[in-house]
């Protein structure tokens, strides 16, 4: 949650900054370069196949084990993606120009400062991957809260740079949003540097050297190879993205941005978390063949996300505006840009189940050993994703690129779960279906209530004060969630009646 709620006011301070003018445009553009590589090579396809290999060695192998593959995973990261990264600075030029359309090259001096940012953040590449084998090393070891926090210094650094160094930058004969690119690098040492006590604690020793011929590390290069098509789908969907939101005009390609990254916001909270909690335990699981446990822990984190994300997708579609009003409207963004990004957010807010049963599914696979089936899905949901997208934008334009995203992320979704129901003999279906009606009850009397209490407030409480607006937020957000928690009391709905008793005993051990 904390690393969540500073990317939004990282993403709140950029606004008010840039808001979604044509630097900021050049800087989500150069930005998708590395972090397109990081979700493909490092975070997503490392992770699916390091996290079961390195738990398997620590059940059957012990930590000594362990930790020679986690040294010769780190070393062969640093050689592989300090490669990319000599590539990636090479080539900037052209793979800036596969990533825009020709409108994007129109102002001469747009490509140029584009390329200089996507060079200054490339190195933040091999420090985030590095950072990804130490998450999933701790995560293994049972310890979340440290490797969830370390992207909160990404965003801190950001942050910083963005007040300290925006106002130097033309001293030295460079653009103001530089001081983000410059950020972006700092942060990914920052998120590397967070981890390292804990691991060092637990009796990690780095050594500079790495044995090829490992055979868990072999496995784990040839898990990566179709673990990277597996995980694609996403961030190959935000690719065709940004080429056919560069040529719908100046600001689109932000206002996409804007809204995906408050969509995240849930998804990260949430579907990432369980997600990283449940690939672990399915891995012990598997490795002992306990097929009852899995099916049932995967059941489980399924109708978690549930009751998390469907009121999350209803309050984002209700309340789009005001949100994003009181993050970003301010200083160089405008109301224009607020009503622009909600319409993009209500649409990416479709596929928000979809994105989160994928980050909980996609790596399940991996751990039970059938690395191709989230591979042809995924090619295939590029495909729908790229055919939908051309027919949106000529109709809805940039909100069409939102909407057909979402549409493809339903279909990825739907897809692996089928085949992942099928393979291990059920997913304790009725019990999720269940749980899904009665939790769409209690969001849709939220989300009437959402929309009726936001009406009454404009009426009661007028004004375009900051604090006025996060005085009618905040009093409506109130409202529904306590009439989300009475509908789903009311209703028995087994994940909620579970998670209070959680925070209950929680807080009654602190009180005693």
């Amino acid at each position: 949650m904390t690393s969540r709620v500073l990317g939004l006011v990282r993403e709140s301070v950029l606004a008010h900054v840039f808001g979604a003018s044509a630097a900021m445009d050049a800087y989500n553009v150069a930005f998708r370069i590395p972090n397109l590589l990081r979700d493909l090579f490092a975070e997503g396809a490392m992770s699916a196949a390091f996290v079961p290999t390195f738990t398997k060695y620590l059940t059957t192998s012990g930590k000594d084990a362990a930790w020679r593959l986690g040294n010769n995973v780190v070393n062969a990261l640093l050689i592989v993606t300090g490669f990319l990264v000599l590539l990636g600075i090479v080539f900037a030029e052209p793979l800036v120009g596969a990533f825009t359309a020709e409108r994007f090259s129109q102002d001469p001096g747009q490509i140029p400062l584009t390329v200089q940012l996507a060079r200054i953040m490339l190195p933040a590449l091999t420090f985030i991957a590095i950072a990804a084998a130490f998450m999933g090393m701790l995560n293994s070891l049972h310890h979340y809260f440290i490797p969830a926090l370390s992207p909160a210094m990404f965003n801190v650094v950001t942050i910083i740079c963005a007040f300290a160094l925006v106002p130097i930058m033309p001293a030295f004969g460079l653009e103001p949003i530089t001081a983000i690119a410059i950020g972006t690098l700092l942060g990914g040492v920052a998120q590397l540097a967070l981890q390292w006590p804990t691991l060092r604690r637990e009796g990690f020793a780095y050594h500079p050297r790495v044995a090829w011929q490992d055979e868990g590390l072999r496995r784990i290069l040839v898990l990566m190879g179709p673990g990277t098509i597996g995980l694609a789908a996403t961030q190959v969907n935000v690719f065709v993205n940004t080429l056919l939101a560069t040529g719908a005009g100046d600001g689109a390609v932000s206002w996409l941005n804007y809204a995906f990254r408050l969509m995240y916001l849930p998804i990260g909270l949430f579907g990432v978390s369980i997600a990283t909690a449940t690939l672990p335990t399915v891995a012990r699981q598997h490795t002992v063949e306990d097929q009852q446990s899995v099916r049932s822990t995967i059941a489980n984190g399924l109708s978690l996300m549930l009751m998390l994300n469907v009121p999350a997708t209803v309050g984002l579609v209700i309340l789009a505006v005001p949100i994003i009003q009181v993050i970003y409207e301010r200083g160089a963004f405008t109301s224009a840009d607020t009503l622009a990004t909600a319409a993009a957010l209500q649409f990416y807010a479709i596929g928000l189940l979809a994105y989160s049963v994928v980050r909980i599914v996609s790596p399940v696979f991996y751990a039970l050993g059938r690395n191709r089936t989230p591979v042809i899905v995924s090619i295939i949901t590029v495909l729908v994703n790229a055919g939908l997208n051309v027919m949106l934008v000529r109709a809805m334009g940039y909100r069409g690129l939102a909407l057909g995203t979402s549409i493809a992320a339903l279909f990825n979704a739907v897809t692996l779960l089928i085949l992942l129901r099928r393979h291990i003999g059920g997913l304790e279906e009725k019990r999720i279906a269940g749980s899904l009606a009665r939790i769409a009850l209690a969001s849709v009397a939220m989300g009437f209530t959402a929309y009726a209490v936001s009406y009454e407030l404009e009426m009661w409480l007028p004004g375009g004060s900051l604090a006025l607006q996060i005085l009618r937020l905040g009093l409506t957000i109130g409202v529904s969630v306590v009439v989300l928690g009475t509908a789903s009391w009311l209703l028995r709905i087994r994940e909620f009646s579970e998670g209070l008793a959680v925070v209950t005993r929680r807080f009654g051990r602190r009180s005693r």
